[in-house]
């Protein structure tokens, strides 16, 4: 099992939640493959942490449906499934237009002056994990008004689970220069839906936006599961 700097140094490790957000991270930027088998202790180690917290943390993502536990000291990255995949996009379909429907006559201006900021912090990531970042921010904050403690919980799950399907996908189709100019219209798009007040208008602009991405993400780790080439043109995640 070669594993060599799928973790990052960390300056502090002290308790479970940053060891269960650098392992989460490392799955989702791809460092730790699907179906990628892992020792508990070299992860540990590579930490500077004892087993307990590592322990800990796996419990958590495997409830995340990111790692499977296999033998008391090793443990496998989540294949990727395509009809899970679907499944997640299903219940995000389920729950999410409607959030937003509601969200939107709820939405104050200072709201929209936060989702601004967030779009545009989205639009001038730097990197990979720092866009992704962005963008549950701007997708959280977009929901937030309409949303329950539970709603975000189970939100919070399922884009947990469907972000690395997603990120897997958009880190592999070809390269378009066109990209960024599209991203940033497919947000711009959100936001102006939002700001509207329709439900219906809000409803189905995060619809379309989900269903853009399902289309594109399927695309991709269908290939991918057939053997068949990685290349297809590029869509905005959600």
């Amino acid at each position: 099992m070669d594993q060599v700097g799928f973790v990052r140094s960390l300056d502090v490790v002290s308790v479970v939640d940053q060891v269960t957000l650098e392992i989460r991270r490392s799955i989702l930027s791809g460092d730790l493959r699907p179906a990628q088998e892992f020792s508990l202790r070299k992860t540990a180690d590579q930490l500077g942490v004892s087993l307990i917290p590592v322990r800990e943390a796996l419990r958590r993502l495997e409830a995340e449906g990111l790692v499977v536990t296999r033998r008391a000291k090793s443990a496998m990255v989540a294949p990727m499934e395509p009809q899970e995949f679907r499944d997640l996009y299903r219940l995000r379909l389920a729950i999410e237009p409607e959030l937003a429907a509601r969200a939107c006559t709820l939405l104050t201006p200072d709201d929209f002056e936060r989702l601004t900021a967030l779009q545009e912090a989205h639009a001038s990531a730097r990197d990979g994990d720092e866009r992704h970042q962005a963008h549950h921010a701007l997708h959280v904050a977009m929901l937030r008004p309409a949303a329950t403690p539970w709603d975000e919980r189970v939100l919070e799950m399922l884009w947990h689970a469907s972000e690395r399907y997603v990120r897997y996908a958009f880190n592999r189709v070809a390269a378009d220069p066109k990209e960024p100019a599209r991203r940033d219209k497919a947000h711009a798009d959100l936001l102006m839906a939002l700001r509207t007040g329709d439900p219906k208008t809000a409803s189905v602009a995060i619809t379309q936006h989900l269903v853009h991405t399902q289309t594109i993400v399927m695309t991709v780790i269908e290939r991918l599961a057939r053997g068949e080439g990685e290349a297809t043109p590029l869509a905005d995640e959600a």
